[in-house]
């Protein structure tokens, strides 16, 4: 008698096993990319800097790039890309690959002033970046020729209301951060104040040492040295605190005006979808560097008061910022065209 064998039929699971094959192709295109994370950076990293060699921002853009650089193990090299108050180097950077290896240095009147005066930056500021970190706050300052009978806010105010046409102030030119934040002191004050723009901030310093205006709102690291040697007095500085530069000089708040507080600031961004390890990295560097006792006396001597912080506490102040002046320069009908 013959006995057979029971028969096995294999049944071939084909959704099982596509499943598997999906998965893995999903790590292995996974694998490279958080290895390349984990090495960041293995290359050089460049910093657009929307502006012209040689200011105030430029300078501390190239600090911080050296200072980012000796952390990181890589060279960061400053790629100036000027025009447009700053829009054309931020538009260049927003589209660039978010890959960690492009940065751009930001500045508050390119990201929340800008957005409000021209009919088209070419970006979105909340949109089209990812915050990595404020650098520091510069502050500003009012200041006026010896020649001005007025020593204090209150008397510049009385003095104002006083004058026909009112009295002019210089700044280093329309939707710039003193001329919002002259608008702003208008508009909390009642002082009548007229803008006077200048195509930069030392052609209006040189007519207000010439006495030809009377009044000039800059950041104090165009103005320290005139304060200091008795060409200029100094009326109030618009930070929530003394300037370190010139302590002797009060705020605005001192001097009567609740709650006023403007400040320039720099910063630096990357462009949106940059990978978040990346940019939780670049973070930390930035924070360690602006712990640095060498590089927070070099910002400091450039006006700039170091504000180390989280990514997302700079992108809420971006936010608040990009309200509180939209409100100001809607207000005082500002626009460049």
């Amino acid at each position: 008698m013959t006995r057979h064998l029971p028969t096995f039929r294999i049944r071939r699971r084909p959704l099982a096993v596509a499943a598997a094959a999906t998965l893995l192709a999903g790590l292995a295109a996974w694998a490279p990319a958080a290895l390349a994370q984990d090495a960041y950076p293995n290359k050089t990293i460049r910093l657009i800097v929307p502006f012209a060699p040689g200011g105030v921002t430029d300078t501390s853009g190239r600090l911080i790039a050296e200072a980012l650089g000796k952390r990181l193990g890589q060279q960061v090299i400053v790629d100036n890309k000027p025009g447009a108050s700053g829009n054309i180097g931020t538009s260049l950077a927003k589209a660039a690959p978010a890959d960690g290896y492009t940065l751009v240095l930001g500045f508050d009147g390119t990201m929340v002033i800008n957005p409000h005066v021209f009919p088209n930056t070419g970006f979105d500021t909340l949109k089209d970046f990812a915050p990595v970190g404020k650098i520091g706050d510069a502050t500003l300052i009012l200041v006026a020729h010896p020649s001005l009978q007025a020593r204090t806010m209150a008397e510049v105010i009385a003095l104002s209301k006083t004058q026909s046409g009112g009295l002019s102030f210089g700044t280093s030119g329309t939707g710039g951060t003193p001329h919002i934040a002259g608008e702003l002191l208008k508009s909390r004050t009642g002082a009548q104040l007229v803008h006077i723009p200048y195509k930069g901030g030392g052609p209006a310093m040189t007519d207000l040492l010439g006495g030809t205006i009377p009044l000039v709102y800059t950041a104090v690291a165009g103005a320290h040295g005139h304060v200091k040697s008795g060409k200029l007095r100094a009326i109030a500085v618009s930070s929530a605190g003394r300037s370190p530069a010139l302590p002797d000089v009060p705020t605005f708040i001192e001097s009567g005006v609740p709650d006023f507080v403007v400040n320039s600031w720099v910063s630096l961004l990357a462009p949106a979808g940059t990978p978040q390890a990346i940019v939780a990295k670049l973070n930390t560097e930035l924070n360690a560097a602006l712990q640095d006792p060498a590089v927070r006396d070099k910002l400091r001597v450039l006006g700039i008061e170091p504000t180390p912080g989280s990514a997302a506490q700079f992108r809420d102040d971006m936010q608040a910022d990009l309200t509180r002046y939209g409100a100001v320069i809607k207000a005082a009908g500002i626009t460049i065209d």
